[in-house]
């Protein structure tokens, strides 16, 4: 064959010398003499010339696709041979092989073999079970059949599986077909045969290896595609990890065999490189790439070591290469998968050409004349490039100038020839310059001029659409425009209404229907008809022309109408049938054919429909019939076609025209709905991809009218479909929640009325297949809850967020998981999980919750009140009922990204108070997003936050510091209420906690309390600093009326913004007080409750809190310019002064108290910390207060310096107010005086005694100290002065 091909390959030059002469004579005898030239035929024999020229031509090209046909098809023979033996041989080895058919199937029936009284049943066991597997191999369901019948299988599709799997002598290529079938009962014996099978850390390549052992592929691709699909799904169960999805394990399965078959034919020679297999596989992975070291590998392991299934040894190599690409249909299927290697052409080669001719000659030394065969259809491209041209134009001019039937037939047959070979052949110039011409001859275009050629032209463009549709590729866009412009004339004649009526959307009902009923009048009918869109068909246009006719100012004559009709009689040769008939045909269309069908028929759909003068609608309808025709083709076909399909549909949904938007979106519905009925494994996103369209539109919809469609769409399908939905949930989902945010209300109810019944009724199967669409649920959820339109629409998806909640703590997810993966559980956290709850994965299950509990975090601070409190309970309450769920990090993380955001208004709040930021100076907490968040809601949210953390101590023992951290903002912020919150929330978590807190956690609370008191105190005195440059009035007399306008408007605006200022000033020293004395007071309360647990290094953390704002109070209060300045402000304001001296009281007065509260019950300490020289210096600091109030002016001096003495001064009633206020503490000091013991007192007796006689000499001490003081002297100095 080799020397025969060298040897025509040599001669082939000289033979295509021969052809080119031969057909180009044959051209010119054809297109008659030239004009002007001189001939002695006569007219006649002229004609029959021509006529015998073009027969001859069409004769050399019909015989060319003749030859090429028979070559194509040369093996097919033997193939089919090689299949219908393959059952026999196997029959035969059943027989011979009987006797070592698996037994075990019925090990229960083994038991009951024994003795020799048995023989004879189990030799009638063993013929019983060979005739079930010789029915087996001959037919399938027949052989099951009697094996359930005879009880020697299990009527379960488990059984059979088994049976199938462990049985020998039944033929492998029977199971293939058996394990194919779309029926319910094989379709579940193939999906437990794959079940069956574990492929847990096991390598891709080798996984189908030891898949494919066991059965041979059957021959049809819809059974091949079940059976890889169920692999792939398998496959990536068994391998959660390995790919993003089950997609990437289906496609790369189809590579992984087209591979084994190109690396291991001898009949393709040009093999795959690895980088074409690299190259091929780019984006199989959701779009991403797989590594190329892991593509590499897999390359290298298949190379190596081919995939050989059983039985392959009976076939010879060539022939078993043939058979898997003819079952796989490789050339349709492999060209989807991968892209396309670029063809060496064949002609024109003249490299080629001239090696083969060195060969022949080098190896040829007989000069004999031998006649070779050749079988290559691969030389006939050769052929066909010289002769292509001319061919064309002898048919083409002949079409045009004859008008004789016979003449005009034979071109027409030319061009089917010719048609028919290019595009076998994958000449795309050659087969498109063909189509082209003769697309034209049909003169659809121009309608007036039509003849019967033309229509004879429509027929063989109509023959040639349903016989060479494999092969037309990108010249489907030619057939295609020639069946609109076709239909469009057929509606014409019969008078049926323009598509145009459709895109109408200004006519009310009554006009459409009137419209309807009236329609156009039949035009064969009526004769003429003074139409724009019937003129502009009559006028005619160019083939390339996108509209006919219609911007011609050419006026249609009477006649040009009447030809018009008469040809569109012509028309009626074609029927429906024929035409529907090439639209139906297309699912016979090989697997690249119905894609570039696909494909021209929405770029032709498209172009109708944006037609500025005459839109239509016909391949727009079409396209839906062609989907539903072939929507059973394998997913990996189906999904090249939605991919085309996808855009066109979102494009036109998109359409301004609304008419032809709602046409389409429910052509998508009824497509939807049908392709809903396709059940959809694990890990797959057919359906997502599916309704992709929906979401797209809906997403960039102007439109409210499409976008209320798409959802009542939506709805429809899931409440009908609702058991078939697997990753079409995802698309669901994301169409909802745009709906969420819809700016109509009616879209907003719609939407969340189904929503309502998914989540009631149907949750189960929301996260039947696929967990992640659990986080797309509620997500939604979160969006319907922000809905502006409805209140009760946001209460009620806080509600199902609750019960989302509960489904999830309950597991349903988990379980999902665990029946889906037969891998083993791993719990959550030891000793943790309750209910024996365990967890595939603790890192997915935390991802589940997280959405849930962050969109409940954010809605607490929804400007509605309602919602927040809502969202509050919920959220605590999901935390409260299912935290024993949670490990420890993953309660660290709710902590972060959950609580602590919630209270991100206290802190926010208190950090513009310690920056003195006028505008943060409210009664209600600011949260980030502005609005407010009052009193009542702060309330609840640190009365929920002390709940969860007394009831997971355990477990967020780390998170106090924090916590303690937002009771105490609460504490020193402003407003009365948060205040009150953080004080009580405080006590109740100490006082819950407190015989669980360590003394590092007491450390942790009293070291939040001095921080939360020493970081305003640095920065308070530039608050006062305000009041330097300010000068306050006495009074505002009536003599300020005397100054002139001008004057008296600038002093009037300067006295406010003081009058402003000071009123700020007051304002926030007022709330720096009382948060000074709430820490204190909250110290001393939580001392009491922790004393006897508390270290040095607590008291000292005490000791420091009291002395910082004693200080800090002593120093407010020796500010007497500020005072004076705000005294007059305050009177002019009519508002209370800041309580200066309370506030010195008081600290002095809890300062006072825990000293000698340690004095007498912490005797170790008192001696370390030397506390009694520290309660000394707080008691003559007490009493120099109350002398300097008195008017004594008392200072510290040595005890051998004389003190003067002068006359004391009378008080005004501010200070006889002060002195009244100050009297109790000088009493506690006094009597804590009175109750120490005599050798203590002693030590400090030269530092007291001094102010004591300071307090006798006072006049305007009240009678109560007087006497206390008398008391002391009696007690304390007395006993001293009698024992000197």
């Amino acid at each position: 064959m080799s020397l025969s091909i060298m040897i025509v390959m040599s001669m082939l030059p000289t033979f295509l010398k021969d052809i080119c002469r031969t057909v180009n004579g044959l051209l010119k005898t054809a297109l008659g003499p030239p004009p002007g030239s001189t001939t002695t035929l006569s007219p006649v024999q002229d004609i029959t010339f021509r006529s015998e020229s073009v027969k001859c031509l069409v004769t050399i090209i019909k015989s060319m696709g003749t030859w090429m046909d028979q070559q194509l098809k040369v093996g097919d023979p033997n193939l089919d041979k090689v299949s219908d033996h393959e059952v026999p041989e196997a029959a035969t080895s059943v027989s011979e092989e009987g006797n070592i058919i698996d037994y075990e199937l019925h090990p229960e029936a083994n038991s009951e073999f024994s003795g020799a009284a048995a023989l004879e049943q189990r030799r009638a066991y063993k013929l019983e079970i060979q005739k079930g597997v010789s029915l087996f191999n001959r037919k399938p369901s027949k052989g099951i059949d009697f094996l359930m019948s005879t009880k020697k299988l299990g009527n379960s599709a488990e059984d059979v599986a088994s049976f199938l799997k462990n049985t020998t002598g039944l033929n492998p290529s029977i199971i293939g077909d058996y394990l194919g079938e779309r029926e319910e009962f094989p379709l579940k014996v193939m999906h437990a045969y794959v079940d069956s099978f574990n492929f847990e850390g096991m390598d891709f390549g080798e996984s189908i290896r030891y898949f494919l052992r066991g059965f041979r592929l059957p021959g049809e691709a819809q059974k091949i595609d079940r059976i890889m699909e169920k692999f792939a799904e398998r496959y990536c169960k068994c391998n959660p990890n390995s790919f993003t999805s089950a997609e990437t394990a289906y496609v790369l399965a189809y590579s992984v065999i087209m591979l084994n078959t190109d690396a291991h034919n001898s009949m393709v020679k040009d093999k795959m490189t690895k980088a074409d297999f690299i190259r091929n596989n780019r984006g199989i992975d959701d779009g991403k790439d797989l590594p190329e070291d892991y593509l590499g590998a897999l390359y290298d392991q298949i190379v190596k070591n081919e995939i050989k299934m059983n039985a392959d040894s009976s076939v010879p190599q060539n022939k078993q290469g043939n058979s898997l690409n003819k079952l796989l249909g490789l050339d349709g299927i492999l060209n989807l998968v991968w892209k396309q290697r670029e063809e060496k052409p064949l002609g024109a080669n003249g490299v080629l050409v001239r090696h083969i001719q060195e060969q022949f000659k080098a190896k040829s030394g007989k000069s004999e004349s031998i006649y070779y065969v050749i079988a290559d259809p691969a030389i006939l491209r050769f052929m066909v490039e010289v002769c292509w041209g001319p061919m064309l134009a002898a048919f083409s001019v002949t079409l045009d100038q004859s008008d004789d039937k016979n003449a005009t037939s034979q071109c027409l047959l030319g061009f089917r020839h010719a048609v028919h070979i290019t595009a076998v052949m994958g000449m795309q110039t050659q087969r498109d310059a063909f189509v082209t011409s003769m697309a034209k001859f049909t003169y659809l275009h121009c309608a007036a001029d039509m003849k019967q050629k033309n229509v004879d032209a429509m027929k063989t463009i109509m023959s040639i659409a349903i016989e060479d549709g494999s092969h037309l590729h990108e010249a489907w866009e030619h057939f295609l425009t020639c069946l609109s412009r076709f239909e469009h004339l057929q509606l014409l004649g019969e008078g049926a209404p323009s598509d145009s009526s459709f895109f109408t959307t200004s006519n009310s009902e009554s006009e459409e229907k009137t419209l309807k009923s009236a329609g156009f009048p039949s035009l064969k009918k009526k004769g003429t008809l003074q139409n724009p869109t019937v003129a502009a068909v009559v006028r005619g246009g160019s083939y390339d022309s996108a509209t006919v006719g219609a911007n011609s100012p050419v006026l249609v004559t009477p006649e040009q109408i009447n030809n018009f009709i008469s040809n569109l009689n012509l028309l009626d040769q074609i029927g429906n049938f024929e035409l529907n008939h090439i639209f139906a045909h297309s699912q016979r269309l090989n697997s690249e054919a119905i894609v570039a069908f696909v494909k021209a028929l929405c770029k032709v759909s498209m172009s109708e429909l944006q037609s500025p003068t005459d839109p239509r609608v016909f391949s727009l309808t079409k396209i839906v019939e062609v989907a539903h025709y072939n929507m059973n083709r394998i997913r990996l076909v189906w999904s090249h076609i939605w991919s085309v399909l996808s855009e066109f549909f979102v494009a036109v949904g998109l359409s301004e025209n609304l008419s032809v938007a709602i046409f389409v979106m429910d052509s998508l519905r009824q497509l939807a709905m049908k392709f809903l009925e396709r059940e959809e494994l694990a890990n797959y996103n057919f359906q997502n991809e599916f309704l992709r369209p929906f979401v797209i539109v809906m997403q960039k919809s102007n439109s409210a009218e499409i976008r209320e469609l798409i959802v009542r769409c939506i709805s429809q399908m899931v409440l009908s479909r609702v058991n078939n939905v697997k990753s079409g949930w995802k698309s669901v989902f994301m169409v909802f929640t745009a709906a969420a945010a819809d700016e109509r209300k009616n879209i907003v109810l719609l939407a969340f009325e189904t929503m309502e019944k998914i989540v009631r009724e149907y949750f189960r199967y929301i996260t039947e297949t696929e967990t992640l669409t659990f986080t797309d649920c509620v997500r939604c959820l979160i969006t319907f809850t922000n809905s502006r339109f409805n209140s009760d629409v946001s209460l009620n998806a806080i509600a199902f967020l609750r019960f989302c909640a509960v489904k999830l703590a309950e597991g349903g997810l988990v379980s999902n998981e665990k029946n889906n993966n037969n891998d083993s559980s791993i719990p959550v956290a030891e000793d943790e999980a309750s209910d024996g709850m365990f967890f595939t994965d603790k890192d997915d299950y935390m991802s589940f919750w997280e959405p849930l509990l962050t969109g409940l975090s954010r809605l607490t601070s929804d400007p509605r009140s309602a919602i927040r409190k809502s969202a509050l309970e919920v959220l605590f309450n999901i935390l409260k009922d299912h935290g024993h769920l949670f490990p420890h990090l993953f309660w660290i993380n709710v902590f972060k990204s959950v609580i602590y955001p919630i209270f991100s208004p206290v802190n926010d709040s208190t950090e513009a108070q310690v920056k003195y930021d006028q505008s943060s100076f409210k009664s209600r907490y600011i949260p980030l997003d502005g609005c407010l968040w009052d009193s009542e809601t702060s309330v609840a949210a640190a009365q929920c936050l002390v709940d969860l953390f007394v009831n997971f101590f355990g477990m967020v023992r780390s998170e106090l510091p924090s916590v303690v951290s937002i009771m105490v903002g609460f504490i020193k912020g402003s407003g009365k209420d948060p205040a009150t919150t953080g004080v009580a929330s405080l006590m109740r978590l100490a006082g819950d906690l407190g015989g669980k807190f360590r003394e590092e956690d007491w450390k942790v609370i009293f070291l939040a309390l001095k921080e939360a008191s020493n970081s305003t105190l640095p920065n308070f005195p530039k608050l006062l600093r305000t009041m330097d440059g300010i000068e306050i009035p006495i009074s505002q007399s009536d003599n300020d009326m005397e100054f002139s306008s001008g004057a008296g408007l600038i002093n009037d605006e300067s006295e406010d913004d003081n009058l402003h200022t000071a009123r700020y000033v007051v304002s926030r020293m007022k709330d720096h007080i009382a948060a000074q004395l709430r820490i204190i007071q909250v110290s001393s309360d939580l001392y009491k409750m922790c004393r006897r647990s508390v270290s040095a290094d607590t008291i000292n953390i005490l000791l420091g809190i009291y002395s910082s704002v004693t200080s800090h109070a002593q120093q407010l209060k020796s500010e007497k310019g500020v005072q004076v300045k705000l005294q007059k402000a305050c009177s002019i304001l009519e508002i209370p002064e800041p309580p200066l001296v309370y506030f010195e009281n008081e600290s002095y007065q809890n300062y006072l108290n825990f000293l000698h509260g340690l004095l007498v019950n912490n005797l170790s300490l008192v001696e370390k910390r030397n506390i009694e020289t520290e309660l000394v210096g707080v008691c003559e600091e007490i009493l120099r207060v109350y002398l300097d109030c008195a008017g004594l002016n008392s200072v510290k001096r040595k005890p051998d310096v004389k003190a003067t003495y002068l006359w004391n001064l009378p008080l005004g009633s501010a200070k006889k107010e002060e002195l009244v206020a100050r009297t109790p503490l000088v009493l506690s000091v006094l009597r804590i005086l009175c109750s120490w013991q005599s050798d203590s007192f002693r030590r400090y007796i030269s530092q007291l005694f001094p102010l004591m006689v300071d307090l006798v000499r006072s006049e305007h001490s009240s009678g109560e100290v007087q006497r206390e003081l008398s008391h002391f002297f009696q007690s304390c100095i007395g006993p001293i002065i009698m024992n000197l």
